[in-house]
């Protein structure tokens, strides 16, 4: 029984040119090997074929039966495997209706959604964005299967698995708002004064937990969080009308300010510096389009960065 495992492929480029020369020697020019080394392969290929394929006739060599049954099928085969290894077309950005969905926590989306769509509608008009929440798991599995294209958010709480791919686009810092002529937070806080003054916490979950209260426990201290809150939407108008202290990143904490008469400072706590990153399957990482998509997050972050 014909087994294709068994079969050498490369033959069968050698029979399409054998059968369009109907000559060893053309052949062997054609294929940039000797006449020996031609004759060679046409022995194996009868060999595999179980038929002569070229016979010696008083005008010259014909095909046999056998070779002319297959001559269209696999021109057809091979015209579709040359298409098939040809490198990718060029990502035309501008004409494409692709839509790209893309999971970030409410942080990344408040920061980069406004200057990346902008970025996106001026160069690629047709081209959607769909932003999902993260979720508590981290989704490879939605990355692997492409329905999930990219994961936005910080690496020390996404934890992905090594083998999935990430850059660091930009970094952030843990500080503290309050009012404008707060009554008691009027320079950067001592510990004391820090936990003295009624906490507002953002946790999407609506853990009482947050980065702050785990190195509060470490040094036997405490804060009262009076109140929590799942976005950050309404944050900054809440502290802004209130006595409570809010602590965040700063690069959000710029942004509240221009939205809400608040004063920034620093945590007195040591507290690490926090990466963001985009996260994506090795199984795109060649794709053009998301090579596209990557680059115009890169340049949206580098802009963040600078501020």
């Amino acid at each position: 029984m014909f087994n294709l495992r068994t079969f050498d492929l490369n033959l069968l480029v050698a029979f399409d040119v054998l059968m369009r020369e109907l000559n060893v020697t053309r052949a062997a020019e054609q294929m940039f090997v000797t006449q020996s080394a031609m004759s060679h392969i046409l022995h194996r290929l009868r060999q595999q074929l179980d038929d002569p394929l070229l016979v010696k006739t008083p005008t010259g060599m014909k095909p046999t039966a056998r070779a002319l049954v297959l001559i269209e099928p696999l021109r057809a085969l091979l015209v579709e495997m040359e298409r098939l290894i040809q490198p990718p077309m060029e990502f035309d950005a501008a004409t494409s209706h692709q839509r790209f969905v893309l999971a970030a926590t409410d942080y990344l989306e408040f920061l980069l959604m406004p200057a990346l769509s902008r970025l996106i509608e001026k160069s690629a008009p047709g081209i959607d964005l769909h932003l999902k929440r993260t979720e508590s798991s981290f989704p490879a599995a939605q990355l692997e299967n492409g329905s999930l294209d990219m994961v936005l958010g910080f690496t020390s709480v996404l934890n992905p698995p090594s083998y999935l791919y990430s850059k660091t686009l930009f970094s952030d810092r843990m500080v503290c708002v309050v009012r404008q002529n707060h009554p008691v937070i009027a320079s950067p806080p001592s510990l004391e004064d820090y936990l003295n003054v009624p906490h507002m916490l953002i946790s999407r979950t609506g853990s009482p937990i947050g980065i702050i209260d785990e190195k509060l426990t470490e040094l036997g201290r405490e804060r009262r969080i009076k109140l929590i809150v799942p976005h950050f939407l309404s944050a900054p108008l809440i502290v802004a009308e209130t006595d409570m202290i809010l602590s965040l990143p700063y690069l959000i904490a710029e942004q509240f300010k221009k939205y809400a008469p608040l004063e920034i400072f620093p945590i007195p706590l040591e507290l690490p510096v926090y990466d963001l990153a985009m996260i994506w399957h090795p199984l795109y990482d060649k794709d053009l389009a998301h090579q596209w998509l990557r680059e115009k997050v890169i340049t949206t972050s580098k802009a963040i960065n600078a501020t």
